[in-house]
Order: C-alpha cells, then sequence, then structure tokens
C-alpha cells in the first residue's frame, strides 16, 4: 500500500511510524511544509495517565518520550493574591519541539524519511497514492477542498487568547486569575522543562477590547501581560512566538473520510486546550486508524470502521471540552464567588466530576472545601 501523510506534527509522525513499523515493506511518504525545527507554540500537556494507553502497544516509545517530560500531582489557583490547591490531578507536559524531535527519531528509526519544507497545495498533487492521511492541522488542505463532503462545521470561542512561554518554573500547572481596572485576565501556566514553562494569557472580549488589543503590536499586548501578571512572573519576562491574539477555533466533521483521504487529530477535530487533550487525541486518532486498517480487507471499510469505533470516543471528550470552554467564557463572573468556591466551580466545570468522584480523587481539597461550607452554614444558623 502506498500512503501520503499530509501534516508533520505529533498525529502524522506518529501514524507515519506506526504503520512503517508493522508494514516495512509499505511506501509512506510524509509531507510538512515547515522546515523539521520548526514549530509554534511551546509546551504541552497530557492528563496523569498521558502515556499509558501507548504502553501496551508502544512501551518503546513511551520510553523515550517520559525522561524529557515534566509531572505532577496537583493544580493551584491563584484568585485575589489567595492561593488553593487541588490535590490528585496528575499531569504531566513536554516541549513541544521536543516531542516532535522524538518522534521524528522514531519515524526514522523505521525507515520513513519525511520531506520537510513541501508544501502540498493541491490535492492533484496526491494522485498515485492508495490512502490520504490528512493530519495537516487547523487549515488542513484537504479538509478545505472537500468541507462539504467532509461535512465540516467551524466556530469560534468568544474569548480571546495569546499563547507565550517564560523562564519563571511553576512548580504545578496553575491558574491565576486578575482582576484590572478595564477587566479581568487568567494565566494557564506550567513548566514543561526545568527552566521553560507554557504561559498562556486568556481575556474576555469586553476586556480585550477595552485594552485595545487590536490596535496594539505583539510586542506591546506582550507588555501590557507582563504588566498585569508582574507578581506571577516574578521579575521574568515572557516569550513570544508567533504570540497573537485569537479566538479558540470549534472543528468538527460529521465525516471522517472522503474517497480515499481520512482525516486526524485537528484536522478531524479540536478540544479546548483548557482540558489538554489535542495532542494526546492526534496520537490515539493514528493508532486507531492503524487498527482499522489492519482489520479490514479494503480502504472504504476500514475507513468506516475507524470512524464507527473512534467517533463516540471523541464526542464525548470534545463535549466535555466545550463545557469546560463555556465556563472559561464567564470566568469574569466565577471570580465574584470566594476561594474555595471558585475552586470547587472550577474543577467540576467540565460535568464529568461529581462529588463523589471528587472525594475519591482530590481527598485533601475535598475536605477543606466541605469544612468551608459547613462553617458558612454554622454562621449563617447562629445568625
Amino acid at each position: 500500500m502506498r500512503i501520503a501523510v499530509i501534516g508533520g506534527g505529533p498525529g502524522g509522525l506518529y501514524f507515519a511510524y506506526l504503520w512503517k513499523k508493522r508494514h516495512p515493506d509499505a511506501l509512506i511518504d510524509l509531507f510538512e511544509q515547515n522546515a523539521a525545527g520548526a514549530t509554534w507554540g511551546f509546551g504541552v500537556v497530557f492528563s496523569e495517565q498521558a502515556l499509558e494507553f501507548l504502553r501496551a502497544d508502544d512501551h518503546d516509545t513511551v520510553d523515550a518520550i517520559t525522561p524529557r517530560m515534566e509531572s505532577w500531582k496537583n493544580i493551584t489557583l491563584n484568585l485575589r493574591g489567595e492561593s488553593v490547591e487541588i490535590d490528585g490531578v496528575g499531569f504531566s507536559s513536554i516541549g513541544r519541539l521536543d516531542l516532535l524531535r522524538i518522534l521524528q527519531q522514531r519515524a526514522a528509526s523505521v525507515g520513513v524519511t519525511p520531506r520537510y519544507e513541501t508544501l502540498i497545495q493541491s490535492a492533484d498533487q496526491l494522485t498515485g497514492y492508495d490512502l490520504i492521511v490528512a493530519a495537516d492541522g487547523l487549515n488542513s488542505l484537504v479538509r478545505r477542498t472537500f468541507e462539504g463532503d467532509f461535512g465540516t462545521s467551524l466556530s469560534y470561542s468568544a474569548n480571546k487568547f495569546a499563547w507565550y512561554g517564560t523562564s519563571k518554573r511553576f512548580e504545578t500547572l496553575s491558574q491565576t486569575f486578575v482582576a484590572t481596572d478595564l477587566g479581568s485576565f487568567n494565566a494557564h501556566h506550567y513548566r514543561y522543562s526545568p527552566s521553560m514553562s507554557t504561559f498562556l494569557v486568556e481575556c474576555d472580549l469586553a476586556t480585550w477590547q477595552r485594552y485595545g488589543f487590536a490596535g496594539k503590536t505583539v510586542e506591546e499586548s506582550q507588555a501590557i501581560c507582563e504588566r498585569v501578571f508582574a507578581s506571577t512572573l516574578d521579575g521574568h519576562r515572557l516569550v513570544s512566538n508567533k504570540s497573537v491574539w485569537r479566538n479558540f477555533p470549534w472543528i468538527w466533521n460529521e465525516h471522517w473520510s472522503f474517497k480515499n483521504m481520512v482525516l486526524i487529530g485537528d484536522a478531524l477535530h479540536t478540544a479546548h486546550f483548557s482540558i489538554g487533550s489535542g495532542t494526546r487525541l492526534a496520537i490515539e486518532d493514528a493508532i486507531a486508524l492503524a487498527k482499522a486498517l489492519e482489520a479490514e480487507r479494503d480502504i472504504p471499510a476500514a475507513l468506516d470502521r475507524y470512524q464507527t469505533e473512534r467517533k463516540p470516543i471523541v464526542k464525548k471528550l470534545v463535549t466535555a471540552a466545550r463545557t469546560s470552554a463555556g465556563w472559561y467564557e464567564k470566568f469574569p463572573e466565577h471570580m465574584r464567588l470566594g476561594l474555595m468556591d471558585f475552586a470547587y466551580s472550577y474543577i467540576t466545570r467540565s460535568g464529568r466530576i461529581d462529588d463523589a468522584r471528587l472525594r475519591a480523587m482530590s481527598p485533601s481539597f475535598m475536605s477543606h472545601y466541605e469544612a468551608s461550607k459547613h462553617r458558612l452554614q454554622q454562621g449563617g444558623s447562629k445568625g
């Protein structure tokens, strides 16, 4: 089988590696428009079981990635100069470029030679392939060319965000919420190496407009964010890498394949950064596609199987991501809550965690939260 993989991100690289490893005689061409060492963003974050889904099938890749990861067990929320930790919510992170380099090495080890700085401008360039795997991200050429056939929908979250890095080291995945005279900001920040952290700044549209960010340069916006989060950054600067303000795009496709073309990763679906699952979803898509192709004799049947088995799983997670994003679109309102109520609202925002699960997952936090509620009730009854 001759396969073209469009896109050299985690999903495309992992599918090419996985298929070539299992089928050494396969002919795989991977096309990536950027250079091998180019990437945007800084770190990527995974939930606690981030790579466990890989270990059973591919422990070598897990063993290559794990030593490069930073890990922690708690989330820290910062509001009005106070902090609260939510225990038992583990995450791991790695620099996006580090992850790409590891996956590039894995692909090379099985004989995949990606064609970097090669731009595919038309689907006509892809004739002669038995299968075309579109792993070319948010702006996927394949998806845009056939969006009616894929049943594509595209919408945007109302909040604005800019993705920075910083040399300030944060011990846990943290959220810092800051109220200013012109509006409220939130920063998602976590270390992805011993000396670097992701620092994603978010605000609602009203705040963004009052600050006049539409007319600011990247440097001017960065300077404002540094002032807003001066105490959090503790003297460290923000680092920009295409750090422009944007709205989060919601991409969904009802049909996951068309003819011999199939979508994976962000080309197929997006999940809000507040649940940290985009890269994992792309890699899991690659695994599911490979398994479907191995389970069926012909490609159309395999692509149908890929969608049938994978779609319900992805839809459930994307639904939770949309609910989480909805909480963030109203975070200035949530900031009016007391610290413990705010933290409870935050950790239950996706609708997937009830009190019983929270007691089992985060016993220390839940103990403090329930004690605070009890004190309030006792105070009210005395009045």
